[in-house]
């Protein structure tokens, strides 16, 4: 009986060290680009805005966390945050829906984050809910971009300057690990 504790106990340290290793293979990657919504006059239709590309330099901010591309086992999308920074006294009461697509050459785009019935609470700030998609093949191109599709509820009459913020979690082997 004895026996077969330890050898449990023993069992159980070494799976827990195996989920701390796996721990230390996994970092996250920061990017931001800012879009601008026009003024418009139209609600309840959706409309697409296409950001710049966005440069992953992937290859340098693998090697910086000791991996490389070949050794990523998975990327997704931890994060997306949408900041208002202009007007100075703007909200996003405006928005009723938001979705997010990824899109990359030779790859078909994905959604990758949405929010629905927005409800007007003066925020200037927006976290979207994440959708559980593989990116590592977006993520390892040179660069890709973000498809943003809105339904306003309400006119605006100015420019709306927005910082999309995202935050993807690698998992990967780290010298082979």
């Amino acid at each position: 009986m004895k026996k077969n504790l330890c050898i449990a106990f023993v069992m159980l340290i070494a799976l827990s060290s195996c989920d701390a290793i796996d721990e230390l293979t996994k970092f996250d990657l920061d990017y931001e680009i800012n879009f601008s919504i026009p003024p418009t006059t139209i609600i309840n239709i959706p409309f697409d805005l296409i950001t710049p590309d966005i440069t992953t330099n992937s290859d340098a901010s693998f090697e910086s966390n000791n991996t490389r591309e070949n050794l990523i086992e998975s990327i997704k999308l931890k994060q997306l945050r949408l900041t208002l920074n202009a007007p100075d006294d703007g909200n996003f009461n405006f928005l009723k829906e938001v979705h997010v697509y990824i899109e990359a050459e030779g790859i078909d785009e994905v959604e990758i984050a949405n929010v629905y019935d927005l409800e007007n609470n003066d925020l200037s700030t927006l976290e979207l809910d994440v959708l559980d998609e593989e990116l590592k093949e977006f993520i390892k191109k040179d660069n890709y971009n973000l498809r943003v599709t809105t339904i306003t509820d309400e006119t605006i009459n100015e420019t709306h300057d927005i910082t999309v913020s995202t935050i993807f979690r690698v998992d990967a082997e780290i010298f082979g690990i």
